[in-house]
């Protein structure tokens, strides 16, 4: 063990009394390091499950990549393609897909006897990957839905139920415009409740064979295909190599393909997304600041308190920069101490939010009941390393202030 960390060491465990650092510096010094990284902590794994939280659920209603119509634009009235079995097939060769999905929608209206709704009547085949709906149902059960028969069955959001005054066993009465007024009886089998408002109010779940009989398509049209990844972080290359190979080609009808991914389709969510990016760097920088201040003014106290020992070792030849090293490491222990109750608490906060859920949250707001967490080892690390380098800089400054002591002067205070 070198010099300057063994005295550092003796200073920090083994103190002798009259010859102690200054307590409330101390204990200021590792709060101030404890608090910064628990809020740390705690707002990156609050932020980073928000973020995550929402994407799932924009992802559950629509996958990561569809493929529609090119003249569709942004609308529930679609035009169909023709998506046939060697194009699903051909879909599921890329590497990064995971499943492949059709769908159809025709927008429309529930109707009761004192209440009406504007919906999208979503249909899907036997294809589709129900795990997103079975998370969120609360009542009922998911359909075996198909694509060649009409089971006149309906998945609803429970937002939606509610507002209608409505439950599982219920028929409603839903209405379509095309030439003439279209009307259907569709029976309640279940309700989900995702609390993200902008789809619940919308999204009513059905058969293929259904959608496509109102939209009076042909068995093989629908209104795209639901790409989903197995790896949200190739996203934007396997959106461009589908968009390659299918773009702008037309099927046998003339209809040209459109390749776009969930953040082109809905812009708005993953820009407001992407500014609590911006939310996490200001709490980063802030608690960084907090923490380096508090314990930069607690070295000072120590060194200030510690004059006559800095004079003594001087006297015996040590060196400026041995000396600074010993204030250094010491400060070091402080911030380590300080490190791991900060870890403590943030890490119990994240525990016990994730199993009890006891910070809630408006759901019509924020798209959940309770406050999301998510926990990342390699972000908690980072802030681990990062709080004691950015803390150890700042303590750099401060310890050339021991080479301004004079062994002459200092040693008089002994």
């Amino acid at each position: 063990m070198n010099l300057s960390r063994f005295i550092a060491l003796r200073i920090y465990r083994h103190s002798e009394p009259g010859k102690q650092v200054s307590r409330p510096a101390v204990l200021i010094a590792m709060i101030g390091i404890a608090i910064g990284l628990a809020v740390m902590i705690i707002a990156v794994s609050v932020i980073v499950g928000f973020k995550s939280e929402v994407r799932d659920k924009v992802v559950g209603f629509g996958a990561h990549i569809q493929i529609s119509n090119l003249d569709v634009a942004r609308s529930y009235e679609t035009r169909p393609v023709v998506v046939g079995d060697s194009m699903l097939t051909a879909l599921s060769f890329y590497q990064e897909v995971k499943h492949v999905q059709r769908y159809s929608t025709k927008p429309g209206m529930i109707k009761t006897s004192d209440a009406f709704q504007g919906i999208v009547l979503k249909g899907v085949g036997p294809e589709y990957d129900r795990r997103f709906f079975l998370r969120h149902l609360v009542e009922g059960e998911f359909p075996e839905f198909s694509d060649s028969t009409s089971s006149n069955q309906v998945l609803l959001s429970k937002a939606l139920a509610d507002k209608m005054k409505l439950k599982v066993g219920d028929k409603i009465d839903t209405y379509f415009i095309q030439e003439e007024v279209r009307a259907r009886r569709l029976k309640i089998v279940g309700i989900y409740q995702t609390n993200f408002s902008e789809y619940d109010h919308l999204f009513l779940l059905t058969d293929l064979h259904l959608v496509n009989r109102l939209n009076k398509w042909e068995p093989d049209q629908v209104s795209g295909v639901e790409v989903e990844l197995r790896q949200y972080d190739q996203l934007e290359e396997t959106t461009y190599q589908i968009a390659a190979d299918t773009d702008e080609r037309p099927d046998r009808n003339g209809a040209e393909y459109c390749v776009r991914n969930v953040e082109q389709l809905n812009p708005q969510i993953f820009a407001w997304l992407g500014i609590l990016d911006v939310n996490i760097w200001v709490i980063l920088i802030l608690m960084i600041g907090v923490a380096g201040f508090t314990m930069v003014s607690g070295l000072l106290i120590i060194i200030i308190e510690r004059t006559s020992m800095i004079g003594v070792l001087k006297s015996l030849g040590a060196n400026n920069d041995t000396i600074r090293k010993v204030f250094l490491w010491f400060s070091v222990f402080l911030i380590g101490k300080g490190m791991l109750w900060g870890n403590l608490i943030g890490l119990s906060f994240y525990f016990i939010q994730q199993e009890f859920g006891l910070f809630r949250l408006d759901p019509e707001t924020y798209y959940m009941d309770t406050v999301p967490v998510s926990f990342n080892i390699w972000l908690c690390l980072l802030l681990n390393v990062g709080t004691l380098l950015a803390s150890v800089l700042m303590l750099l400054g401060p310890s050339y202030l021991i080479t301004r002591i004079s062994p002459a002067t200092s040693i008089r205070y002994e």
